[in-house]
């Protein structure tokens, strides 16, 4: 056999390809590419949406506020509607990544579940379902977990941002390993299309590695992989800031939830931050509080946020404060009035989640049996 021809490159090791792959995910040519395939995506599914499975879902850490509601909620019914078939994870094992309990967990999942049903998600062409309630689903982080290693974990973005916030607290390896968890909850249902934020695309390449990997290492059943390659759906969907300025957040006590009342609204509304200029403008980098509550009620009412600027003219805080509290309370009295006929009957909450429990396990199962199949471990 001929010598290798020496060279002075070093040798790129399989993590330093995922870094890579990891890292050029968010660059500007990689955003740009994202953005224009979204878009054959969209036209895609205009056309024919019976060819994408959607994979989307939150961690049930409090209730749902209004950025979930314009920033992920009103674009999962969207779909739905369209004819995707959609899987919505209720994500209970990841509460335990980076907390030391799980806390009023059932109440909260089920609250999650309202939130669900009352914005328009529709359990009979949606699949709601819990992390525990699908063994199989959480057997593939074994496989996965091989074809991964310790130093690209650590890159992950989130992953290295809490490893900063901990700082000389030992940081536990279910958060370590909380990007392969995100892949398995993409790849179990083979979803080919993730809604996502750009700060997310790592995640969802992460998940394109281990698919990726697994097929190089483990083999296929058939001529096919075992997983897809999952997409992005880069959304655009406008941020809103919480009352005080600052990103809208349920640990913050600065959101309005879907299942406040409307008194409780306007209250926390009135508390917002604005500034001392009366002429109210729509300026979101000179003036982000003011423009904040413009945006806010422009998106309740279905308008364009300059026309509201203008409509308020000189009338300062107070009347902007107002506008945004009518807006939006006349926007959620509908989903709020739903959410409490569901609240007041858990047992139908449970029945849906025992339904897509039940659909859930079936497809994570199927899978788990071609993922033993590649692995030669069917006996």
């Amino acid at each position: 056999m001929p010598a290798q021809p020496l060279t002075s490159e070093p040798r790129q090791t399989a993590a330093d390809q995922a870094g890579n792959d990891l890292a050029e995910a968010t660059t500007d040519a990689s955003l740009e590419r994202t953005r224009r395939r979204s878009e054959e995506i969209e036209a895609q599914i205009a056309a024919d949406p019976t060819g994408f499975r959607v994979l989307t879902g939150d961690r049930p850490t409090g209730n749902l506020h209004l950025g979930h509601y314009f920033g992920s909620l009103l674009n999962r019914v969207r779909l739905q509607d369209a004819g995707v078939e959609t899987m919505v994870l209720v994500a209970d094992y990841q509460v335990i990544t980076d907390r030391d309990g799980v806390g009023p967990i059932r109440e909260r999942v089920l609250s999650l579940v309202a939130d669900y049903l009352a914005v328009g998600i529709d359990p009979d062409r949606s699949t709601i379902f819990t992390h525990s309630a699908v063994p199989a689903l959480n057997q593939l982080m074994l496989p996965f977990l091989s074809v991964v290693t310790d130093a690209e974990l650590r890159r992950n973005p989130t992953v290295k941002s809490e490893m900063e916030a901990t700082g000389d607290r030992p940081m536990s390896g279910l958060m370590l390993t909380y990007p392969v968890h995100q892949a398995a909850d993409i790849l179990f249902c083979k979803a080919n299309l993730v809604p996502v934020g750009k700060d997310q695309l790592p995640h969802l390449e992460q998940a394109r590695v281990v698919a990726r990997r697994f097929d190089e290492r483990y083999g296929r059943v058939g001529d096919a992989p075992v997983f897809p390659r999952p997409e992005a759906l880069l959304s655009e969907a406008a941020s809103v800031l919480g009352t005080d300025g600052q990103k809208m957040s349920k640990s913050r006590g600065n959101a309005i939830e879907l299942g406040m009342d409307a008194d409780t609204t306007a209250r926390l509304l009135k508390r917002a931050v604005t500034d001392a200029d009366r002429h109210i403008t729509y300026d979101p980098v000179g003036r982000p509080e003011v423009s904040n509550l413009v945006q806010l009620t422009a998106l309740a009412g279905g308008r364009d946020p300059h026309d509201v600027a203008r409509e308020i003219g000189d009338g300062g805080g107070a009347a902007l404060k107002r506008a945004a509290t009518e807006a939006v309370n006349e926007m959620l009295a509908p989903v709020r009035a739903r959410r409490a006929e569901l609240v007041a009957d858990e047992g139908h909450l449970l029945a849906v989640l025992r339904a897509g429990n039940e659909r859930a396990r079936a497809v994570a199962d199927a899978t788990l049996d071609e993922v033993r199949a590649a692995m030669q471990m069917v006996y």
